[in-house]
């Protein structure tokens, strides 16, 4: 059973720190204490809920607990336990004692064979991969190797994208592809993995990370995903999905929180620059676009034909409409840009 103590985190500490202590110890759940007494739970879902909402990072966890969760007591048995961890899928169930103190954490993998108790919603729509870039920033290995095919553990990288989609019932991929182009091809019709149903469609000269998309007008009517083919998102696309379709959003950016520190005193001033305050070496956080999106299909017909054109300019076009572009927020730590020598030496020593 699970020592508990690595889930364990203060009620006053803040939403940044609880992201980060989601990514040390690589779970999206934490049990949330008031000095020894057990408060609640505390999921990587409501901190995606509150951040939508605009509550701010430095905000107490406390401030945005469920206030109903459930839980087991001593007095429960052991096929109880299970099921109602079955029952609702729960990733852990606290067990408190007839003082209400937590007695144990039951995790889903003290019970069951399997580890993720997540059930998924299938959504089955199309996925768009842009994988015609040329991968400068891992040469020399992408002068012989197209960037969609360099090695994680025993799959390639396209195939790692392809198969997260494929958990929730997508088989329909649109692949742009360029450099390099009948090698990336070859090597999928070799592969023959009967869950690809891929379609290809190919710049004649490079078009930015989303010119290439006017190719596909009158092939996609449905919402759809669009995926740099260097990164790799590991949250849960049934609920961004759901952020888009409830918030009605026309295009929904995935972004990472990102801390970054600042080794010096930072200044600030008020009027007449006379200083109002110092803060030593704060840290900055920003929401990083991590290349992951869902679009509308109407916003096809938005993108210039045969024009090098970023993904960015439609953003930019959009927002001058003020049409909505929602922002889903993940951890750090579930974003990975294999693009970098340091990430993809990192993600290959893990593998």
């Amino acid at each position: 059973m699970m020592n508990y103590s690595l889930l364990k985190i203060d009620q006053d500490s803040s939403i940044l720190f609880a992201l980060k202590k989601m990514d040390s110890i690589q779970r999206k759940l934490l049990l949330v204490f008031k000095e020894d007494i057990f408060k609640g739970l505390l999921s990587i879902g409501d901190i995606q809920r509150a951040i939508i909402q605009g509550v701010s990072l430095d905000v107490a966890i406390k401030d945005i607990l469920r206030k109903n969760v459930r839980i087991a007591t001593d007095g429960c048995s052991d096929q109880e336990i299970k099921t109602m961890m079955l029952e609702y899928r729960m990733e852990c169930l606290p067990v408190l004692n007839e003082k209400g103190s937590l007695s144990k954490v039951v995790m889903w993998e003290d019970v069951f064979s399997e580890k993720d108790p997540l059930s998924v919603a299938k959504f089955h729509l199309p996925i768009v991969i842009m994988a015609g870039g040329q991968g400068v920033r891992l040469r020399p290995l992408t002068n012989i190797i197209p960037k969609p095919l360099i090695p994680i553990g025993k799959k390639t990288l396209m195939e790692d994208i392809m198969d997260k989609f494929v958990k929730y019932g997508c088989s329909d991929f649109y692949v742009s592809v360029n450099y390099k182009a009948n090698v990336i091809k070859r090597y999928f019709d070799n592969l023959n993995n009967s869950e690809y149903n891929i379609s290809y469609f190919q710049e004649d000269s490079p078009l930015g990370t989303a010119g290439s998309l006017t190719l596909l007008k009158g092939k996609i009517n449905s919402t759809f995903w669009v995926s740099n083919c260097d990164i790799l998102v590991n949250d849960s696309y049934d609920q961004i999905l759901e952020y888009h379709r409830n918030n009605r959003n026309d295009l929904t950016i995935v972004a990472a929180i990102r801390s970054f520190p600042i080794n010096y005193g930072v200044l600030e001033t008020r009027e007449e620059g006379l200083l109002d305050k110092i803060v030593e070496k704060p840290n900055v956080t920003y929401k990083i676009n991590t290349g992951l999106y869902i679009l509308e299909p109407e916003l096809l017909d938005e993108i210039p034909e045969n024009s090098f054109y970023h993904i960015t300019h439609l953003i930019d076009k959009m927002r001058e409409q003020n049409r909505r572009i929602g922002v889903f927020p993940i951890t750090e730590g579930s974003w990975i840009d294999v693009g970098n020598w340091d990430e993809y030496l990192k993600i290959v020593n893990h593998a």
